[in-house]
């Protein structure tokens, strides 16, 4: 286990003008902790990771594992990948074919020259932790993508390094056995406490493995927290796009009221008049109201929503089958949005169909709403930990 610092982290591609990917990051990870770099293609994550593991030279930064500086760009210092006592498992596996699972899981071992024999052993005990030693004599080829992916995860941990780099190590998992993975990944660190990088575009597997997460955009780190804040607490609205807030509603100050921005109403008002007061200060005319699908609930055009409820006409664009619910798209004023109708207890949800009129409702408090500037309002408590 080693603590980690990474100050003043940038990273530039060439080009007219130049690509910045990663741009003045500063991040401090304690030892033993599970940090996930989560955001979109682009946003910097896998340069941040490969800039950790020596793979790519940055412009400008320091980094440190412990009381070992392995980059200061300032003092010339760029250890080498070999230097630095870390392990890393790639989103490829990155399997040598001609190698045994034994000899693959062992290579970083032989490239650190640790003797023959406690080698041995250290390759069955990481074989072991994967829940793979019966699988150390055969080749990558007899394996299955999950088989191979343990081995790469048993090679990350064999050196013991001080830390461990995960580069979307799942995507090439089916489901099922992503999950099954993830658990086991998540069970292995609670047992042996490494201290790791995880880079992921997956919600779902950051919400599960990170102590924190460092949500990404254009190369800075837009909101670190924990998964629970990131999740209940989303800072900006970028951030709440992206941990699964995908519906939004521009709200604006009509009256004594709200109406939709930008829609003409049906009397000729600035836009469809949305009943009630919002938890928003008096002081914002304008705002983005962000909520996930199952917070946007369906009823039948002629029933009337619960009075807590703000309530819109909505007209249904398509809608699957999802098991014990209904996937639906609908159509709020101009605006698509998605909802999640549970069928217990409505069979009514079964026969939506396109064109079908409904009335679309969620609770005021089931939404979080953002200034123009895409940062929440303060009739929210704001996130801890915001643009580190």
């Amino acid at each position: 286990m080693s603590h980690v610092r990474i100050e003043g982290l940038t990273k530039r591609f060439a080009g007219k003008p130049p690509a910045v990917a990663v741009d003045d990051l500063s991040l401090e990870i304690e030892p033993g902790e599970f940090i996930v770099l989560l955001g979109p293609s682009g946003c910097g994550k896998t340069t941040t990771l490969r800039c950790l593991a020596g793979l790519e030279t940055p412009d400008e930064g320091a980094i440190s594992l412990g009381d070992q500086t392995v980059l200061d760009v300032r003092g010339k210092v760029n250890l080498p990948p070999n230097k630095r006592r870390i392990g890393m498992v790639f989103q490829s596996y990155a399997l040598w074919p001609h190698m045994t699972v034994r000899r693959n899981i062992g290579y970083p071992l032989r490239t650190r020259r640790v003797p023959r024999e406690q080698a041995r052993t250290r390759i069955e005990e990481a074989a072991e932790l994967v829940d793979c030693a019966a699988l150390l004599d055969r080749y990558p080829a007899q394996l299955s993508g999950g088989q191979q992916q343990r081995v790469a995860l048993a090679r990350g941990l064999a050196a013991q390094p001080d830390l461990v780099l995960f580069d979307e190590p799942l995507s090439n998992l089916d489901a099922r056995l992503r999950d099954q993975v993830r658990a086991q990944l998540h069970e292995l660190h609670a047992r042996l406490g490494f201290t790791a990088v995880f880079v992921t575009h997956d919600q779902s597997e950051a919400l599960a493995l990170g102590d924190r997460l460092a949500i990404m955009k254009a190369g800075r780190i837009e909101q670190l927290d924990t998964p629970e804040r990131v999740f209940e607490e989303p800072a900006t609205e970028y951030v709440a796009g992206f941990i699964g807030m995908s519906n939004r509603l521009p709200l604006r100050r009509q009256g004594e009221g709200w109406a939709l921005a930008g829609q003409p109403g049906a009397d000729g008002s600035a836009g469809q008049a949305v009943a009630g007061e919002l938890p928003v200060p008096r002081s914002h005319s304008e705002v983005a109201a962000r909520l996930r699908p199952e917070d946007l609930q369906l009823c039948p055009a002629e029933e009337k929503p619960p009075a807590h409820g703000l309530a819109l006409p909505a007209e249904i664009v398509d809608a699957q089958f999802g098991g014990r619910h209904m996937d639906v798209v609908v159509t709020i004023a101009g605006s698509r949005l998605h909802a999640r109708a549970p069928l217990t207890g409505k069979p009514w949800a079964r026969s939506l169909s396109r064109g079908q009129q409904v009335t679309a409702w969620f609770a005021r408090d089931a939404a979080i709403y953002y200034d123009a500037d895409g940062v929440r309002t303060a009739g929210h408590a704001p996130a801890a930990a915001v643009g580190a």
